[in-house]
């Protein structure tokens, strides 16, 4: 971009946000009656005040500050439309996507009148604020083509969206959870988009009602059917209350159940709207009576784990809980296999560990030995779904990185343990390093690495009607700043990550869906195992000096004797 054009952008962004500090006191609530439409989201949100076009800009200036103009949002892109033909201002969808880019330069083709936007791309958005995050060096060309109008270079061919750069799309775009359910409906689960922060009410419903994310399609479900739609180009707040008008015959053919959870569903997405205070369901604007008869309970948001933590110490399993061990209720010896990496069931008194050499996994419950469920040449840290399944992964005969799924609860000894082996391609060449489920069950953090380089990526779990595990879906990948090769869930939308190391100092990071960009916490030398309960406050990591816990920006030294801890799940 022209050094020109860029101090252009920061001086007008410079007073936006100073226009926006000086009404900072402005109210945000007002007369009853008041009604908010497409702008209702985050009334303080900045608003950038584009450029219009300028007499004699060449075809590159043109291209630039057109894109330039693509962050001004208001009116619908009015500015930005002043810079193309008025067939193509008509035919431009600017919501369509937004690519956002580290850096841009507009390319010659060859060809009279066509250029090629470049850009070092940050991120994709699409129209239902589904961001999908870039390796630095991702290049893509966007074919713009000009003609001349009255003298002036003006866009007639353009692909639809726009191109912002990174701090501008920090500045004006905001993460926001939807809310979909899990199959049983027992769980909410946050499905993360990212919208202009001054348009949001009506792009959540629009994102909502198309349905969940491609990583978590088939792992959660809906209250609303497939193909229900606005019956408006708009969701308006009036005194409060967001008024959702939906497809007359589906909403009036649903059940009362499912009224119900169409607008709980909404209701749990609108948290973040500070002019949302309930949700109307309506039918061709008129009102749609939604009755709560005591059949459908309201959803678990963010599902916590028990305070209780399983350990090893002097060979054995023990709880570890309020700095303090103790034996683990009705559970036979194992010191003779040397157990490491031990985790417990969520649900019932199961609970399973890796042998000394990790290349063993075992399960347990009380008054019962020890069972062995698997042998590879090496094995991940076993993790417990609400489901009672039992994950880990390892290589498989031929080498090829298989995740294996195994139910050992209620087997009687001797019987054969239901097991499933899943090999997703997204998985080929790539070694696990680490495979947790999420606290609601329909989720998994997994750590891979290839030619040492890894990736943390989440995926959904599909499973059938009786719960168990069919298919992984192919993955979102989030950015951390290293290589790590272990991490828990901290809450419904956070893990922390981290390379562990007995020689050297550890940093491990918090990675959110929520956020672009990985926080760090305070190093700490020799770190080699994570933990975590509910909250970034509650996060544990061990070293050969003992157990540590997260405290402001430091650690706060534990017990010492106990290792491998790990809360249930």
């Amino acid at each position: 971009m022209r050094p020109a054009a860029r101090g252009l952008a920061a001086g007008l962004l410079a007073v936006v946000l100073l226009f926006l500090a000086s009404c900072a006191q402005i109210p945000r609530s007002g007369p009853v009656g008041r009604s908010t439409d497409e702008s209702a989201g985050n009334p303080n949100a900045p608003v950038f005040f584009p450029v219009a076009p300028r007499t004699g800009s060449s075809p590159e200036a043109v291209i630039e500050d057109f894109y330039l103009a693509g962050s001004g949002y208001e009116d619908d892109y009015a500015v930005a439309r002043q810079y193309l033909t008025q067939a193509s201002s008509v035919a431009w969808k600017p919501d369509q996507r937004t690519l956002v880019f580290r850096s841009e330069r507009v390319v010659k083709t060859g060809v009279e009148g066509v250029y090629n936007y470049e850009l070092d791309v940050a991120y994709s958005v699409d129209s239902d604020g589904v961001a999908t995050q870039m390796p630095a060096g991702t290049k893509e060309n966007i074919p713009v083509t000009l003609v001349q109008v009255d003298g002036e270079w003006r866009i007639s061919k353009i692909p639809d969206g726009t191109a912002i750069p990174e701090e501008t799309f920090k500045v004006i775009y905001g993460a926001y959870p939807i809310y979909f359910y899990d199959p049983s409906f027992t769980y909410a689960v946050p499905d993360v988009r990212w919208f202009i922060k001054k348009k949001t009410v009506k792009s959540m419903t629009s994102a909502l009602l198309g349905g969940p994310a491609p990583y978590l399609k088939g792992a959660v479900v809906s209250a609303f059917p497939s193909g229900m739609k606005l019956a408006r180009e708009s969701v308006p707040v009036v005194s409060g209350a967001a008024q959702v008008d939906l497809s007359a015959k589906e909403l009036t053919d649903a059940s009362t159940e499912d009224r119900l959870r169409m607008q709980t569903q909404l209701a749990l997405t609108f948290r973040s709207q500070p002019d949302v205070i309930n949700v109307e369901l309506r039918a061709n604007q008129d009102l749609v009576r939604v009755e709560d008869n005591g059949s459908v309970l309201p959803p678990v948001q963010n599902r916590n784990v028990p305070a209780r933590q399983i350990a090893v110490s002097n060979n054995e399993l023990v709880r570890y809980e309020n700095n303090r061990v103790s034996p683990l209720p009705d559970m036979q010896p194992v010191a003779a296999l040397k157990p490491r990496s031990p985790a417990e069931s969520p649900v019932s008194q199961t609970v399973a560990f890796l042998n000394g050499s990790r290349s063993t996994l075992y399960s347990m419950v009380p008054g019962q030995p020890a069972r062995a469920l698997t042998t590879r040449s090496t094995l991940t840290h076993p993790s417990f779904s609400l489901h009672d399944w039992l994950w880990t992964a390892g290589p498989g005969a031929q080498g090829v990185t298989e995740l294996t799924a195994f139910r050992p609860t209620g087997i009687a000894q001797g019987a054969a343990v239901p097991t499933v082996t899943l090999t997703p391609s997204w998985l080929a060449g790539r070694t696990v390093k680490d495979f947790r489920v999420s606290r609601e069950g329909v989720r998994a953090l997994v750590i891979s690495e290839q030619n040492g380089t890894t990736r943390v990526q989440v995926t959904g779990i599909i499973r059938g009607a009786d719960g168990t595990p069919k298919e992984l879906t192919a993955p979102i990948t989030l950015q951390a700043s290293g290589n790590p090769d272990q991490g828990v869930w901290v809450n419904d939308t956070t893990a922390v990550v981290m390379k562990g190391s007995d020689t050297a100092n550890v940093t491990p990071e918090l990675l959110s869906l929520t956020s672009s960009q990985p926080q760090k916490l305070a190093p700490w030398p020799g770190l080699v195992a994570l933990s975590a309960g509910n909250g970034p406050e509650e996060i544990y990591a061990q070293s050969r000096d003992g157990i540590f816990q997260r405290l402001g920006n430091g650690w706060s030294a534990q017990l010492r004797g106990p290792t491998d801890p790990s809360f249930p799940g």
